[in-house]
């Protein structure tokens, strides 16, 4: 069952801090243990740099998911400085042959089942995504047993580049492709950003000063706010 939800209604809804509880009333249904008590939507930043420009684009697209869906949380995961190893070859998920890295310090955050949707971002380097990014996604095999556990979740895609074509959408790509395994829905922006968030390092540091890029980040943010907001029972926000 599905409700239109004024904007309004939203905003009022944000203030109350059980989001499960706000969503099952406003769908006239009642809370049950199988309801998570929040709505998140995760941000990976796949750069070996913490905290430097790939980061600042996840949390541009993750504050414009809050602002289009606001009784959704956000988090940012910066794998930046952690040890991840790609994944080992036939290995299964709950053995010893995994890797023993930093993943296992991400993976329980990825199995909150209040996670609802996904922004992943990464760097361009040598017009392929980050060897971080690479062995995040692998790892990511972990979700795929005993049931996959981003099926039909929202997964949007950000990357980085020196040039403002520098590789940009060939990585978003990548990512999106090798989401698929996952059976997630691939999102990406609204217009004119479809394919999903490209934002250009000109060397000073920080993405802040492309516009076209940031914005491209904003319009990211909210497709994938619409798409949990829908994901969650919600079929229009009026």
């Amino acid at each position: 069952m599905s409700k239109n939800i004024t904007r309004r209604e939203l905003l009022g809804a944000a203030g109350v801090v059980a989001a499960g509880a706000v969503v099952a009333d406003a769908m006239g249904t009642q809370a049950s243990e199988t309801t998570p008590q929040k709505i998140k939507v995760l941000g990976i930043s796949c750069s070996p740099r913490a905290g430097k420009t790939t980061s600042q684009a996840v949390g541009i697209v993750l504050k414009s998911v809050e602002q289009a869906a606001p009784i959704v949380e956000t988090e940012l995961l910066d794998l930046g400085g952690m040890t991840i190893g790609g994944w080992a070859g036939g290995s299964k998920p709950g053995t010893e042959a995994l890797p023993k890295d930093d993943f296992q310090k991400v993976l329980p955050k990825l199995k909150d089942p209040a996670v609802m949707g996904l922004v992943i971002g990464s760097p361009v380097y040598f017009r392929s995504m980050s060897s971080l990014c690479k062995a995040f996604i692998e790892q990511c095999a972990a979700l795929r047993s005993p049931k996959f556990m981003l099926a039909n979740k929202p997964v949007g895609v950000l990357t980085v580049g020196a040039f403002r074509n520098g590789g940009q959408e060939l990585v978003i790509e990548q990512v999106q492709t090798a989401m698929l395994c996952q059976e997630a829905f691939i999102v990406g922006g609204k217009p004119h950003a479809h394919q999903g968030a490209t934002l250009w390092n000109a060397g000073g540091g920080d993405v802040i000063n492309d516009d076209f890029g940031v914005n491209t980040a904003k319009l990211l943010g909210i497709r994938i706010g619409e798409a949990v907001m829908k994901l969650a029972g919600y079929e229009d926000i009026d």
